[in-house]
């Protein structure tokens, strides 16, 4: 349904919905920030009110927390963590329960009480209008029911009448300009040579499945069949035969997998950013893909054909054409009309939405209930007005006070990490001073974006949900398109400001701090130094030192694709990070191992996040005595929240796809994997060498 555009590079702090695909799943939100912006859009009128009493509570770290029976010193995340996690089950419409998904709960309760208030306005104008109509009419859930699958007839009709080659391409192309690209992902996205300027990149796509090793691995097969079994039964949802049905669902998972097999997975797309830049001139690519004509596809979007765009993963668009050319129009007509209305199942009639969350919500990540209605609209709302909605929940839900103290702690954590980089042994003075010289463009963003998106061409009315959605989705893609060819705007955002996360841009060399994670148990701006500096500060770390990890360490100061490293320090940098690989390698989720290569940025991060944290609370509380709360010392107070923030248990499915496809490691080897290379944690607990959350010697990783 969503025209998805290559957001490729945005390095996060935790996991978002792309990590199952299609997102259908639980996705960390977050709360906001009370806006001083000005708004390019008609601004909100109406003067909302926030219950707090109604919102879930806060996952603030307690002493009681801890397990006194366990060894800070053998498995931290477990001395902190194990009790809440024993005591608390993960929600039946969740696939993972702890601190991101509880200040989630948080902000999609703030957002519940929004939305009810904004569908009552009488006349609405401006996002009060947007926000109001997909409500109500995503609410109406008799209305939904009786129109059943009418609204995507005219869809499947066209699909229908497709009878060879040049006709499937260039219905690929104009339902691409409606924004339902099902087959690859296009939109704008920063040149990596020239980072101020917006270029068109074209990625791969086209699968139900989060990676391509569901389609290539033994280990899978089981999601596979479960999924050939769920690809048969939309069919038959759409009005095909069962025996019919069946028999289209094997030829739709065969020619997946024949796509999985030209693509790239996870692991090598996290690991190697490269290979999302491919630049090509429009001939170029049509000679690549003679079945399939670039030029004629930038002409049906409505754009000018550039002088060079992006081809992302070349070997998966080349498959495309042959397909095109080599197999039958009937499979290319099942395919089609499968994705058609698996995409729109969310919003249509409720055995359409209860088929989706069966196999993705249910088979795929063991969630065990469906999201209750409004969750589900919200969610929608999120996907397709979520920064028009984003007005409207700043207002309620952030402080100038917390923005203030945020900005305090970007300033202490930017001069600790300075300092860090000044005195590293292992890289040379050349490497450095080109390290200094990025470290000195960063550009920090907290809470909202200081100028808001222009939602004034957007026309949604109270008679179709699935008419909102389809209007935001063209509405949105062409907002894409408008960018290519012009220079990148600076002021926009990659995340609402209710979604509880933090990213690096590195072709901004931005750091970005949503409202909705500046909350406990990442930040108080009451609370005292030590959790501030373990949580927010660590984050804040976190993602600095992305800038220097080992994709976004391949970007220059201004943005730019390019090397800076010295031969011998690259060398260095590659064998420090080769132990870090190994050390998450040694983690296991029962049988199956943490991917080491997969997550190392993420860890690289994580260390270095830490470990900058900790150098800017020695520096802040230097002098001042230190309090001893409950007992416990600053530093350890400090490192029990770091633990706090990755307490985090998933159902067993979601577990496995979050192995195979997500970059961050789980979250219990993350309470633990970093502080384990610090010796200040071991210096704080007291740990004798030997014990497990001491690693020394070749053990031990410092990088940053």
């Amino acid at each position: 349904m969503i025209a998805r555009t290559p957001k490729m590079v945005l390095l996060t702090l935790a996991v978002s919905a792309a990590l199952v695909g299609c997102g259908k799943t639980d996705t960390p939100a977050t709360d906001s920030a009370a806006s001083t912006a000005t708004p390019t859009a008609a601004p909100a009128a109406t003067d909302f009110k926030l219950d707090e009493a109604k919102l879930p509570a806060y996952n603030a770290f307690h002493p009681s927390d801890l397990d006194k029976n366990l060894d800070a010193c053998t498995a931290f995340g477990d001395y902190v963590n194990s009790k809440w996690l024993a005591a608390n089950e993960i929600p039946g419409d969740r696939t993972s329960w702890g601190a991101f998904t509880i200040l989630d709960e948080r902000s999609v309760a703030v957002q519940h009480q929004l939305a009810e208030q904004v569908a009552a306005v009488k006349n609405p104008t401006g996002i009060e209008k947007i926000v109001g109509d997909f409500w109500a009419t995503g609410m109406d859930e008799a209305k939904i029911n009786a129109q059943g699958i009418e609204p995507i007839k005219a869809d499947l009709a066209a699909i229908d009448g497709l009878q060879d080659k040049d006709a499937i391409a260039n219905y690929l192309r104009s339902s691409a300009a409606k924004g339902q690209n099902v087959l690859f992902g296009f939109g704008p996205e920063a040149d990596f040579k020239n980072s101020s300027q917006n270029i068109a990149y074209a990625s791969q796509g086209g699968l139900g499945l989060p990676d391509t090793t569901y389609y290539t691995d033994a280990k899978n097969a089981d999601k596979l069949k479960a999924y050939q079994a769920h690809v048969a039964k939309v069919l038959e949802l759409s009005g095909v035969a069962a025996a019919d049905a069946a028999k289209q669902a094997e030829e739709v998972v065969k020619f997946e997998t024949r796509l999985a097999k030209a693509s790239k997975s996870s692991e090598q797309l996290s690991r190697d950013v490269s290979l999302y830049y491919n630049p090509v001139s429009v001939a170029d690519a049509d000679k690549l893909t003679p079945n399939f004509s670039w030029t004629e596809f930038f002409k049906a979007q409505g754009i000018a054909a550039p002088e060079k765009f992006s081809l992302a993963i070349p070997t998966f668009h080349q498959e495309v054409s042959k397909a095109l050319g080599d197999t039958d129009p009937s499979v290319w007509r099942s395919y089609l009309r499968f994705h058609t209305v698996d995409a729109a199942s969310p919003y249509l009639a409720d055995a359409f939405a209860d088929e989706s969350y069966n196999f993705y919500g249910k088979t795929l990540n063991g969630q065990k209930e469906q999201k209750p209605r409004w969750k589900r609209v919200l969610g929608t709302i999120e996907n397709d007005a979520g920064e028009a909605f984003g007005q409207l929940y700043v207002k309620v839900a952030f402080s100038p006070e917390s923005k203030a103290k945020m900005e305090e702690l970007v300033k202490n954590l930017a001069a600790s990490l300075k300092e860090r980089i000044q005195g590293l042994t292992w890289m040379s003075d050349e490497t450095k001073a080109k390290a200094i010289a990025k470290w000195e463009t960063f550009t920090p963003k907290i809470g909202y974006p200081d100028k808001w998106r222009d939602w004034s061409g957007l026309s949604t009315q109270r008679d179709s949900y699935f008419g909102n959605v389809r209007a935001a989705n063209e509405f949105n893609y062409k907002f894409a398109l408008s960018k290519i060819g012009k220079p990148v705007d600076k002021t926009e955002w990659g995340m609402t400001p209710q979604t509880v996360n933090a990213y690096y841009n590195p072709l901004q060399n931005e750091i970005v701090f949503p409202a909705a994670i500046l909350q406990p148990p990442f930040f108080d701006p009451k609370a005292d130094d030590a959790l501030n500096y373990g949580g927010i500060g660590a984050v804040i770390g976190h993602e600095m030192t992305h800038g220097y990890d080992d994709q976004g360490s391949r970007f220059g100061p201004t943005g730019n694709f390019e090397n800076w490293w010295t031969d011998a320090d690259t060398k260095n940098f590659s064998g420090l990070t080769g132990k870090l690989v190994n050390q998450f390698d040694g983690y296991k989720v029962g049988d199956q191992a943490v991917n080491g290569k997969l997550t190392l940025g993420e860890n690289i991060a994580d260390l270095g996040g830490l470990a900058t944290a900790y150098d800017a609370l020695q520096k802040a509380s230097a002098g001042k005595e230190d309090p001893k709360v409950d007992g416990f010392s600053r530093d350890q107070r400090f490192f029990f929240n770091w633990a706090t923030v990755w307490r985090t248990k998933y159902t067993p499915e979601n577990a496995k796809v979050r192995l195979a496809t997500d970059p961050h490691a789980p979250a219990q080897f993350r309470a633990m994997g970093a502080p384990s290379n610090l010796p200040a944690f071991a210096a704080a607990f007291e740990c004798k060498p030997g014990k497990p959350m001491v690693r020394a010697g070749d053990q031990q990783v410092v990088i940053w």
